[in-house]
């Protein structure tokens, strides 16, 4: 195993979908048998907009562990862990919060983003902007430098979190001397995933997306009310598949089918319907093996109990280790 150390995670505020898996989740998998991986369930963060409803956070951690484990994350090769349970985090984001400016995390481009469409939902008062939505970043900054992350695959709409963290290094650094390391971007080269809609962007408010643990009934439905080309109004009128988010999934998931489907939608040879049942059966050859692997460990709840307290014992050493490392070099290594 390679020595550098990968940090990637989620917060558990749902299921991963398709999006998640083809977008990220997929990179991963290869990933963790080339680096020395941490996967964060990052409930804290996840109350940044959930404080109201802990219950959801609490449910979502052990089914997104149940995500990971059934798209192949090894527990042999990963440490998945819990955030609220590495205390050296909480204590690095007190200590770098002394080293950032409100006005530096205003103008975090992704944080100015996410604060205009709270602000069109809630008024321009700024009144429901919390103190840890601002300091999201230097939340981030901690997970990933509790564990000398060295490389980060991000989207881009993460970019700015990972510039904002690799700042407070190189400022600690310079103030305190060679302590943490940077860590580096590795930019996902899949595009961000097509809802069934066809909307940018997949997601569970928007009823667009297959989660991973959508059943063959519920896949079927969404599958069949998905977005094809508004202008094929019979079945034997040809059509622009480039528009049609059926051929979008059949390219997703590499059917072997899809150039006669692009063809035959093209001459008017291939009905609508016809089309999505394909897409139906290949979906199901896709997910099927991902559904008995949860299944497996919906029935071994023990198993995936031992998994994230192993991992998180893991974590919470490494993380304890680099604290230390910072208390000695800020001089607040008292009794040492």
């Amino acid at each position: 195993m390679s020595q550098k150390v990968i940090l990637t995670g989620d917060r558990p505020t749902g299921n991963l979908h398709i999006g998640h898996y083809f977008g990220a989740v997929k990179k991963r998998v290869e990933m963790q048998y080339d680096y020395n991986t941490y996967i964060i369930i990052a409930d804290v963060q996840a109350l940044t907009d959930n404080f109201e409803n802990p219950d959801k956070v609490r449910k979502n951690v052990k089914e997104l562990a149940l995500d990971y484990l059934s798209v192949g994350i090894d527990p042999t090769h990963s440490h998945i862990f819990i955030q609220s349970m590495i205390p050296a985090i909480a204590e690095l984001t007190v200590l770098y919060s002394n080293m950032v400016t409100v006005s530096r995390l205003y103008r975090n481009p992704t944080t100015k983003a996410e604060l205009g469409q709270k602000k069109s939902v809630f008024g321009n008062d700024g009144e429901s902007i919390t103190y840890g939505f601002l300091g999201y970043p230097v939340s981030q900054a901690a997970d990933l430098t509790a564990f000398d992350c060295e490389v980060c695959p991000v989207g881009d709409d993460q970019l700015p979190h990972l510039e904002q963290a690799r700042e407070i290094v190189r400022k600690f650094n310079h103030i305190y001397g060679e302590t943490l390391k940077e860590p580096e971007a590795v930019l996902s080269k899949t595009p961000r995933i097509k809802g069934l809609d066809g909307n940018e962007k997949m997601g569970k408010s928007l009823g667009n997306a297959i989660f991973l643990n959508d059943t063959t009934e519920v896949v079927s439905k969404k599958i069949m009310n998905a977005l094809t080309d508004p202008s094929k109004i019979r079945k034997d009128d040809p059509a622009n598949p480039e528009i049609c988010m059926v051929y979008y999934y059949h390219k997703l998931l590499n059917n072997p089918n899809v150039e006669n489907v692009c063809n035959e939608c093209k001459k008017g040879l291939r009905g609508c319907v016809s089309c999505k049942k394909e897409l139906i059966e290949k979906m199901e050859e896709f997910l099927t093996p991902i559904r008995n692997k949860r299944k497996y460990y919906e029935e071994h709840p023990e198993e995936v109990d031992t998994i994230l307290k192993e991992g998180t014992e893991r974590a919470n050493k490494k993380a304890a280790e680099v604290l230390d490392r910072v208390k000695k070099s800020v001089k607040i290594d008292y009794f040492e």
